[in-house]
């Protein structure tokens, strides 16, 4: 009698399906739909910063000289909700370095992570530092070992000041990166990621209560969940959807949603929790359209350039935008203002990208490769 071979279960595979020619080639393709919402993201941020915030709707500031609600009541209510671009870039960032690193090494990670932040975060802290010089007044410049140290994008562990404001951001991107690095170091695999959301989700839940400073370091609960939301959806694309994904898609939201309005209390004060929750809600119900293949036909060379502007301006946008506003206030109307200053941020942000991000990216690779060549050549 013929034995009968015993069915084992094996891990998700790279779904097939109608919206994709395989999950295979559909994981190795550009996602250009995500490159169009970064830019969107650095948007809203943008004009939140310029006409949305708390400080710029207070009498008397120094960016407007009056309430921007006063100014422009329409344009600030819609701006007050541009913060959420934050959380948006973390989601996308979950997504987007999941989908890189696969099949690749932690060298292959390092490399790729410094050559991607560094170029245009050292031109950005120069432009920056410099528009302080010219223009005193509006934010207070640091002394230059805090501008140096600034360099090294470590200023958060040492509680230095940054440079710009908007920089407390890429603290929580390299923690990220940090533990994200294990499970590359490991080989990424479906079951290996959802692993590592699930582990790093119960820490930032207990991070908080834990009166352990270094598990709350590391752990981010302010930011964690919103990474790991960008992690399932990257599986979603990668492997179809499923009942454990969603459920850690739903937990990121139920996480999310209570940090959105624990931001909205403790920093921002200007928007309700109501309309945070449901743009919140909106975008990760797109990123899952996005996630399945719906959106996978739209493509476009514009939209890969306008992902390539998106860090850029985040970066420059926020100190020397302020400035700018505060000295031209009285030249035209408020509204065309905030329009021309975020065009020629638009437009030094495509400089940024071709002068300063392509040649120095190109040269910080072929140094770190052959730094990574010379150590395997000195360990064999």
């Amino acid at each position: 009698m013929r034995a009968v071979p015993v069915q084992r279960r094996s891990l998700p595979r790279p779904r097939t399906g109608r919206h994709a020619a395989t999950g295979g080639e559909r994981a190795g393709r550009r996602l250009y739909v995500i490159d169009g919402i970064r830019l969107v993201a650095a948007l809203m941020v943008a004009v939140h910063h310029y006409a949305g915030t708390h400080r710029v709707n207070q009498p008397g500031n120094v960016v407007w000289g009056r309430p921007v609600s006063e100014i422009m009541p329409n344009v600030f209510h819609v701006a007050s909700y541009g913060w959420i671009g934050v959380e948006i870039f973390f989601v996308i960032s979950g997504f987007v370095i999941c989908m890189s690193c696969w099949g690749r090494g932690p060298r292959q990670f390092f490399v790729s992570r410094v050559i991607r932040l560094y170029p245009a975060y050292w031109f950005a802290i120069v432009f920056t530092t410099a528009v302080l010089v010219a223009v005193p007044g509006v934010w207070e410049r640091l002394r230059l070992r805090e501008i140096l140290l600034n360099l090294t994008m470590l200023q958060s562990g040492s509680a230095v000041p940054n440079v710009d404001g908007v920089y407390w951001t890429l603290w929580s991107e390299l923690r990220f990166y940090l533990l994200f690095m294990v499970v590359v170091a490991m080989g990424l695999t479906y079951r290996r990621v959802v692993v590592f959301c699930c582990v790093w989700g119960a820490a930032a839940m207990l991070a908080p209560v834990s009166d352990l400073r270094l598990m709350e370091l590391v752990a981010n609960p302010e930011g964690a969940w919103y990474f790991i939301a960008g992690l399932a959806l990257y599986l979603m694309h990668r492997f179809g959807q499923d009942l454990l994904l969603w459920g850690i898609l739903g937990m990121a939201w139920l996480m999310g949603q209570m940090e959105l309005g624990e931001r909205i209390d403790t920093v921002e004060h200007v928007s309700g929790w109501r309309g945070a929750t449901l743009i919140f809600t909106v975008f990760l119900l797109f990123m899952v359209a996005v996630a399945l293949g719906y959106t996978d036909r739209v493509r476009g060379k514009w939209l890969v350039t306008a992902g390539a502007l998106t860090y850029p301006l985040y970066l420059v946008h926020y100190t020397a935008g302020t400035a700018a506003i505060s000295r031209l206030r009285d030249q035209m109307d408020a509204r065309l203002l905030v329009a021309v200053v975020i065009a020629g941020f638009l437009i030094l942000s495509w400089l940024i990208h071709r002068f300063v991000e392509r040649p120095v990216s190109l040269k910080l690779k072929n140094g770190l490769d052959t730094s990574f060549a010379r150590l395997r050549n000195a360990a064999n």
